[in-house]
């Protein structure tokens, strides 16, 4: 694509960097930034800034924080005998959407990949472990990706729970989704929907 302008073509290059941003989208919202009052956009720039240089981790969870413990783990309303061990932060934003969760959570950082170099060691699977004794701590759920990397992940932290007898593990359920056919379902899923088939 050809630019009139040095700084549109440079500004185009860094936002076509970001996920599921093609050159052309990129485009658009930078001529669209130039359209706002200047106000906006260096609010934009400011913000992004501070994103970067200011957020952490909290020391419990792992989740991303403006302080030192974020809010959930703060939260005097959620309930600390639960703690859902999660891959990412994307993931505690989908299920907080869903209202059904009041517990703790637990990020990883991904997940066991031996292919792309990810060992247990890579993820924040010590901290996890050193939460369990002395805690309120009564059940784990593993809420991971149904893949082979996340089946290993759940049967690696399963192995290692197990100093931790009184504290139950659980997993996610897994199924055939809400408005689906099962004739487009896959075998795996299917075949995991028939076995773990709830009560009527």
């Amino acid at each position: 694509m050809q630019f009139s302008s040095k700084l549109i073509e440079d500004a185009v290059k860094e936002m076509a960097k970001l996920p599921s941003i093609g050159v052309k989208t990129a485009t658009r919202l930078v001529l669209h930034l130039l359209k706002q009052e200047e106000d906006f956009t260096t609010a934009l720039a400011n913000a992004l800034v501070r994103l970067r240089q200011e957020i952490q981790q909290c020391k419990h969870c792992h989740h991303y924080s403006d302080s030192d413990v974020c809010s959930i783990c703060a939260s005097p309303h959620r309930d600390k005998s639960l703690v859902c061990v999660v891959e990412s932060s994307q993931d505690i934003m989908a299920i907080e959407n869903t209202a059904q969760y009041n517990g703790l959570y637990h990020v990883l950082g991904g997940v066991i990949s031996p292919m792309e170099g990810i060992s247990p060691a890579d993820l924040h699977i010590d901290s996890l472990l050193l939460r369990m004794p002395d805690s309120e701590v009564k059940e784990l759920i593993l809420a991971i990706s149904p893949t082979m990397e996340g089946d290993t992940t759940a049967f690696y932290i399963t192995k290692k729970m197990q100093p931790f007898a009184h504290i139950k593990i659980s997993s996610i359920a897994r199924g055939v989704p809400i408005g689906s056919e099962l004739e487009y379902t896959d075998e795996v899923t299917l075949g995991r929907s028939i076995a773990m088939r709830t009560k009527v």
